[in-house]
This record gives structure tokens, C-alpha cells and sequence, in this order.
């Protein structure tokens, strides 16, 4: 039997996270160190499956499969597209990131009564969320896949609530009850979509009599499946709407700024630059896949609430007084492009929502992580309080420039390409969404523009003025992402070869072909 890769590549972060959990408290600075080789030996992992996936080869390789539950037809089903590799390696690359970043999130505090939750609790958190959104990548099994997508929400719970942001200009004790609320509303609003969606999963069994999303591909090949229009349709918004919800799409979004404000921006980053692409994903192999006719059928209906979802989500970003709220209202906006890219059905679309999913995840860390880094000097997260940073700390502020202008997409930065192949697959089919669309870009250069000269220019204030700059720890964070912006704006090639072929077969599940050209190229 060959080496079962793609259960190691999830089981290794869950070990760690057992081992990580049972470091005893006193030794809080061997629990980070573990968790930080196990995140890197995961990124190794990552890289060999990367290295062994062949772009050219079958849909899913690397497949391992074996019974689980037999009288429900529950099987143990893995297996990865160009898809879910990119989105694996891009998981693998920001964890260690994230565990530097918040290297002393967690370190015990006494206020008051109340104490900080042990340090190792907080590591083997973040890698147990890890374990848990790389198998819901590779899960080619319906059941199996819905059962990480439920079960990463409980680490998340206690990430969001357990582990918040100190920065609160209220105090202790409304920081905690505000973290409470945030917490609770992330979950509330998370099973709500998990549990309409395991309506649908059971009702995906009793039509199609199994789980596995490689059979129920070839029975309705062969045609011996065959779904009536009205249970399509229903079983697709069913998984539509968890999805969303995770994505998160307007208007089931409002969880969303809530959870990045109140948690640390290691966990802000983790919630949407990692879980919530489990939702966009999952649109593409699941809602495509599964159900092709049903996709096509509610295509105008989401093609417009991803339109709300870009404008409304930038519009509010410019009226934000939250460095933290402003980040997840851009969020909302670039998830509302993904989506928009998803359901353009075009392959140009497709491409750019899947490298978005990718260069988002990077620019949003970069962005997050170094405005985490300036909250935890002077205290606060209110963009009032900052002004004049960069010229007693230019590092942090040349960086912060740079993941800012990574979020507004601006040419010779990842998010550009991506940006750019979105709006042009939906103009092809849908030029009026198209046209509209790019105002979410201009509010995007709004919004990131105007943060960067509230915080970062103009008069010195006294409560910046001694703010140091970036240390080696926080440098070694955030050079690499910077670096991946750069490279991927310029030459995006690696992650292109790698999707390309599988969103061919995602066009070819839902019959769908690019638009001719209206103009054709000279010969």
C-alpha cells in the first residue's frame, strides 16, 4: 500500500495539537516551539503533495479510500484536484505565520480576577483548526467533508472567545462580554448553515444512495442517476447556504466583523484568510459538481448578492473607526468577487476566483498581521489614536503600505491578476454586473488609502511617538508574504498551471463554455 500522504498532511497538525495541549503550563514556551515545528513539518507535507500532484493527470489524485460506515454508505474518501492543492499549499504556508505572529498572544495576563487560558490551549487550537480545514479540502465524501466543516467551528469558538483581542478601549470586562457575543453569533450563525446543509446531505443520500462525490459524478455520466429539478434545487441551496454563511456572503456576513474585531489578529487571520475559504471552496466541488443544473438555475440570484456583497462591504470599510472591522468589511468585498467569479461560469472567471482565493489569503495576512502587530503597541484599535507612525517606525509602515495596496489590487501585486481575470470572465457573460463591479474597486483604494494616511502620516502623536519599529521575530512574519505579493503579481504561472485543468472539468460538470469573442483576432 502506497504511502497514505493526504492523511498524513491532516493528521500530523492533530497530533501536534494533542502534544501541543499536553505540555504542562509552566513549560508554555516549549508548547509554541512544538507547535511551530509541527505547523513547518504540515508545510513540508503541503510541498509533497504539491510536487507529487500532476496538473495534467486525473481529476482527483492521490486518492485513498476505504469503508467507514457500510449500512450508510459512508466511506473514508480522499483525494485533491488543482483546487484543493492551492488552497492546502496556501493553508500550509500561513499557519506557521500565524503561530509566530502571535507568539505572546497568550502568554498568561492577570487582570483582576480574570487570567489568560493557558498558552499551549491557544497553539493546539490553531492546529487542530489546520487538521480540520485540510481534510475538508481533500474529502471527496460528502458526510465526511460536512463533518470537519462543522467540527473546525469548536476550536474557533474557543480561539474567538477564549483568546480575544486585550486592545479594547472599554476594559476588561467589556472586552470579555463583547468577545462572548462575538463568539456565540459566530457559531450560532455557522450551525444554522450546517444544520439546513445536513438536511441536504441526508437528502442527497436518499436520491442518490451514497455519499461519494466520484460515484454520484459517474452515475449521472452514465445515467443511471437522475434528480428531479425541484429536489436539485433544493438540495443545492441547502449546501448553498452553509457556504455562504462560512464564505460570507451578504447578507449572512454580519458574523464576520464581529469575530475579527474581538479576536487577536493571528485568529482574525485564520478565520478569513484559511476556515472561510472552506465556503468558496466548496461552492466549486460541491454546489458545481453535485448539483450543475441547480447551479445554473440560481446564477443571476447570486451573481447579484455577490455585487451587494463587493459594494456594501467596501462602502462600509470607508466609514469604519476599527482598523480590525475595516480589514473584515474589505473581506466581505473580495469574497463577494471570489463568488462573483465562481458563478460567472466562465473559465477565466473560475481561474481568477480560485488564484483570488489564494492571493487574498497572502495579502489579508500580510495586511492583518502587521496592523496586529501596531494594535499591540499603543493599545488600541481605533484608527483616531494613530497618526504620524511612519516616521518613528517606517519598517511597520512601509510593510503596512504594502499589504494595503495588496488589498486594493494594485497592478504588480497578487490580488491584481486575480482581481483582473474575475471582472473580465463575468464581463464576457454578465457585462453590467462587470461594469458595476469595478467600483468596488475604486472604494477599495479608498479605504485603504485613507486608513494608511489616518495612522501612518502627518503630525507625530505623543502616544506614538516612542513606538518601536518592527522586531527580527515580526520581520521574519511578515518578509515572506510580502514577497509572495510580489512574486505571484508578477509572474501568478505556478498556482494558473495548477487550477487551470480542474476548473476545465468544473465547466465541463455544469456544460457550460466560454463566451466566443465578439471581435475575432486577426489571422
Amino acid at each position: 500500500m502506497s504511502f497514505p500522504l493526504l492523511t498524513a498532511t491532516a493528521a500530523l497538525p492533530a497530533l501536534g495539537a494533542v502534544a501541543t495541549a499536553a505540555v504542562p503550563a509552566a513549560r508554555r514556551t516549549a508548547a509554541k516551539w512544538l507547535a511551530l515545528v509541527v505547523s513547518l513539518a504540515t508545510l513540508a507535507l503541503a510541498i509533497t503533495v504539491l510536487v507529487r500532484f500532476d496538473p495534467d493527470g486525473s481529476r482527483y489524485q492521490l486518492t485513498e479510500s476505504h469503508a467507514w460506515i457500510k449500512d450508510f454508505g459512508v466511506r473514508y474518501e480522499l483525494g485533491v484536484d488543482g483546487i484543493a492543492v492551492a488552497l492546502i499549499a496556501l493553508t500550509a504556508v500561513l499557519i506557521p505565520f500565524i503561530i509566530l505572529a502571535g507568539w505572546h498572544d497568550a502568554d498568561p495576563l492577570e487582570t483582576g480576577s480574570r487570567r489568560w487560558r493557558p498558552t499551549q490551549g491557544f497553539f493546539a487550537l490553531i492546529l487542530a483548526v489546520e487538521a480540520m480545514v485540510i481534510v475538508s479540502f481533500e474529502a471527496t465524501d460528502v458526510f465526511l467533508f460536512y463533518i470537519f466543516f462543522e467540527a473546525m467551528l469548536i476550536p474557533m469558538y474557543f480561539l474567538i472567545g477564549g483568546f480575544g483581542d486585550r486592545a479594547h478601549e472599554h476594559g476588561e470586562e467589556t472586552a470579555a462580554t463583547q468577545r462572548s457575543y462575538a463568539a456565540v453569533k459566530f457559531l450560532l450563525y455557522n450551525l444554522a448553515g450546517g444544520l439546513i446543509m445536513l438536511a441536504a446531505v441526508i437528502g442527497l443520500y436518499v436520491v442518490a444512495g451514497n455519499f461519494s462525490l466520484t460515484a454520484i459524478a459517474e452515475a449521472r455520466a452514465n445515467g443511471s442517476l437522475h434528480m428531479a429539478t425541484s429536489t436539485e434545487r433544493w438540495l443545492f441551496l441547502g449546501f448553498f447556504f452553509a457556504f455562504a454563511v462560512k464564505a460570507p456572503l451578504w447578507p449572512l456576513h454580519t458574523w464576520l466583523p464581529n469575530a475579527m474585531q474581538e479576536s487577536t489578529a493571528p485568529v482574525a487571520v485564520l478565520i478569513t484568510a484559511v476556515v472561510d475559504k472552506v465556503g468558496t471552496f466548496a461552492m466549486l466541488r460541491f454546489c458545481l459538481q453535485l448539483f450543475p443544473e441547480a447551479s445554473k438555475w440560481a446564477t443571476p440570484v447570486i451573481l447579484v448578492l455577490a455585487l451587494i456583497s463587493i459594494v456594501y462591504g467596501a462602502l462600509l470599510a470607508v466609514g469604519q473607526r476599527d482598523i480590525k472591522r475595516l480589514v473584515a468589511y474589505a473581506s466581505i468585498s473580495h469574497f463577494g468577487f471570489i463568488i462573483m467569479g465562481i458563478f460567472a461560469m466562465t473559465s477565466q472567471g473560475q481561474s481568477g476566483a480560485t488564484l483570488y482565493m489564494v492571493n487574498h489569503g497572502i495579502s489579508t495576512a500580510a495586511l492583518m498581521l502587521v496592523a496586529g502587530f501596531l494594535i499591540s503597541r499603543r493599545g488600541s484599535r481605533l484608527i483616531a489614536d494613530y497618526g504620524g507612525v511612519q516616521k518613528v517606525a517606517p519598517v511597520l509602515a512601509g510593510t503596512f503600505l504594502i499589504g494595503g495596496l495588496a488589498t486594493l489590487s494594485l497592478p504588480g501585486l497578487a490580488p491584481f491578476v486575480s482581481e483582473f481575470l474575475v471582472l473580465v470572465g463575468t464581463f464576457t457573460r454578465y457585462p453590467v454586473i462587470g461594469v458595476i463591479a469595478t467600483f468596488g474597486i475604486v472604494l477599495a483604494a479608498l479605504y485603504t488609502l485613507v486608513l494608511y494616511q489616518r495612522t501612518m502620516t502627518g503630525p507625530v502623536k505623543p502616544e506614538v511617538s516612542a513606538m518601536p519599529d518592527l522586531r527580527v521575530r515580526e520581520l521574519v512574519v511578515v518578509a515572506p508574504l510580502i514577497v509572495l505579493l510580489i512574486f505571484l503579481g508578477v509572474y501568478p504561472k505556478p498556482v494558473t498551471d495548477i487550477v487551470n485543468p480542474a476548473v476545465k472539468q468544473t465547466m465541463s460538470d455544469v456544460q457550460k463554455k466560454d463566451p466566443k469573442p465578439e471581435v475575432e483576432a486577426a489571422k
